[in-house]
Parts: structure tokens; C-alpha cells; sequence
């Protein structure tokens, strides 16, 4: 048998460095590639009285409502079928009661098959597109109008009932932002919020924030040797940096770490950019990206693939997008 090549070796050795969940995310990536599974672009908690699904929104435009929180919205179990994730080929438990078949049309039996894809944590999960959840509390209220909702379906009438109160009101709402042209001014101001958690107004001390095994791993994918020890670094680094990090943080701040730190005559910035960075979000969240950045870096081998890997985990942020924090 042939010797094994430095490359496959040092390709194993760094396999066996990622935790059990690095490769789970890995592997789950490949597979919904492998598969042509959809990718979230875009998730977000939408409250809706007093439930609270995540919403999402595909790289074709389909706007999804995870599968589980869909079901708990209207008062069903988060699993369906003991957890598989979806009744492809039939109609919904939520929908299968002989009592709701004469509320429900044909297009809406065939809208009620799950979609698969994958979620902006790299994992695959299922949803419904978003549509069917006022066509479902229709049904239910149809049913109970017409007085034939079985005892057991009452509590999901009353679910649904709060649930297209829910959608009035948000409704409403975008309509009167989208008559006026507030929905621009509500995007700015949306902006302007994110830029205040992320961006601070002073100044922080210089504490080291990118660990040596993040440009080791840039290096190696671009096939540089790694600079001795007091060797400046080239100066097209920062801009891939740029691009790989700061760009992908959240909408705008890599434009505003610019504004507020522009380079001298020599083109040399006088402060690192996350120096303008929180300490309580915008620090953390580099800290989480810079960790998830070099797992994807030793997970391969060679430049283009990981820009390729990288564009589909860490998209860059877009004003508008919703960000979800830790507060």
C-alpha cells in the first residue's frame, strides 16, 4: 500500500482536531450540497400574540416558518411523528381529522408538505412556507363557526384565533410603513441600532483579538510561507481579514470601522479595527466568528473551496437583515 502523502495526513490531522460538532456541521454542509438542499439566508423571531416563531427566508425568496415552533404556535407538539421531522407524503396530523377535510381545499393540502433545508447554523431543518399559517387558523375557524370542531380542537381554535389577530395587527402595520415610506426611515434606524451595539464611541485598549492560528490557517490555504517572528505581515492581509471577518459581522460595520479609522498618507491605519468594537456585543460576536471562521478553514484544503464554504455560512450581512443577539 503507498505511503500516505503529507497533504492527506495533515488533512486527517485536522480532522481529528475538530470537536464532534465541527464535524457534524461540516458533514451536514457537504450533504446539503451534495443533495441541492435550500440555504436560509435570513432567520428571525416573529411575535405573532404571544407566540414567538422563527422565520425564515430561503436563497430563492420562500419565506418559512420552522416546522417546530409552526406546530407550538397553534398549540401542537413541537415533533411531529415522534420527531422524524415531517409527514412528507400525507396530509398533516394538524389537518387530518375527518371533521376539518370539508374546510380544506385542494391547494392548501398539497402546501402542507415540509421543506427541507438548511439553516444559517449549518443545520438541516424543516418548515412551512409562511403563507399556510393563516390558511391552517383558517380552517380551524371555519370549523368552529360551522360548529364542528371536536372538543380536543378547541384549544388550537383559540391558538389560531390569536394568531390572525396577531397577523392583523402586523399587517397593518406594514402597510401603513410601506404607504407613508416609513419602512425606509424604519431600516435606517434599524441600521443605526446595530452599528450602536457593535460599534463603540471610544477608543478601547489594544488587547490581542485574532489568534495566530487564524492567519497560520490563511496562510496555509493561500500557500504562503508564515513570516518569522517580527515580520510584518503583507498588507493585502488586512483586506482579506477585511472581507472574511469584519465584513460578515453585520450590516454596514466594516463601513463605519473605515470611517472611523482611516489610514494615514502611507495607507497604515493607526488603530486595529476592533478596538472601535463593544466589549459587550461587538467583541463577542468577533470572538464567535473568528472561532467558526478557522473550523471552516482546517476543514479544507485549499483557498477557493473554503471562499466557497465560507459564502454559504457566513454570508455577507445586508442592511435590513435581522440580527439575532444575546442580550
Amino acid at each position: 500500500m503507498e505511503e500516505k502523502s503529507m497533504q492527506a495526513k495533515g488533512g486527517e490531522a485536522r480532522a481529528k482536531a475538530l470537536s464532534g460538532e465541527q464535524r457534524s456541521e461540516i458533514a451536514q454542509t457537504g450533504a446539503a450540497a451534495r443533495w441541492n438542499i435550500p440555504k436560509a439566508t435570513h432567520e428571525g423571531p416573529l411575535q405573532l400574540a404571544d407566540a414567538k416563531i422563527q422565520a425564515v427566508v430561503l436563497e430563492d425568496g420562500t419565506r418559512l416558518l420552522t416546522q417546530s415552533d409552526f406546530l407550538l404556535a397553534i398549540g401542537r407538539s413541537r415533533s411531529p411523528k415522534a420527531g422524524t421531522g415531517a409527514t412528507v407524503a400525507e396530509v398533516p396530523t394538524f389537518l387530518a381529522a375527518n371533521n376539518l377535510k370539508p374546510f380544506i381545499d385542494n391547494e392548501l393540502a398539497e402546501s402542507t408538505i415540509p421543506i427541507k433545508f438548511l439553516n444559517t447554523n449549518n443545520r438541516i431543518a424543516y418548515g412551512y412556507k409562511a403563507e399556510l399559517l393563516p390558511k391552517i387558523c383558517d380552517v380551524y375557524l371555519k370549523a368552529r363557526d360551522g360548529k364542528a370542531l371536536l372538543k380536543s380542537q378547541e384549544d388550537v381554535a383559540k391558538k389560531c384565533d390569536m394568531l390572525v389577530r396577531g397577523l392583523a395587527h402586523v399587517g397593518i402595520n406594514a402597510l401603513v410603513d410601506e404607504a407613508t415610506g416609513y419602512q425606509e426611515v424604519r431600516d435606517k434606524l434599524a441600521l443605526q441600532k446595530i452599528l450602536d451595539m457593535f460599534i463603540s464611541k471610544e477608543l478601547l485598549k489594544w488587547t490581542k483579538r485574532f489568534p495566530d492560528e487564524f492567519y497560520k490557517e490563511l496562510f496555509r490555504l493561500k500557500k504562503w510561507e508564515f513570516p518569522k517572528e517580527g515580520t510584518s505581515k503583507p498588507q493585502v492581509v488586512g483586506h482579506y481579514t477585511n472581507d472574511i471577518v469584519y465584513d460578515r459581522l453585520a450590516p454596514s460595520v466594516l463601513n463605519e470601522l473605515k470611517r472611523l479609522n482611516p489610514p494615514d498618507e502611507k495607507g497604515h491605519r493607526p488603530h486595529k479595527h476592533h478596538q472601535w468594537l463593544t466589549p459587550d456585543i461587538g467583541h463577542p460576536k468577533l470572538r464567535d466568528h473568528i472561532s467558526g471562521v478557522i473550523a471552516l478553514m482546517k476543514s479544507v484544503e485549499d483557498w477557493n473551496q473554503f471562499k466557497k464554504i465560507l459564502r454559504r455560512v457566513y454570508p455577507r450581512k445586508k442592511i435590513g437583515e435581522t440580527i439575532e443577539m444575546d442580550m
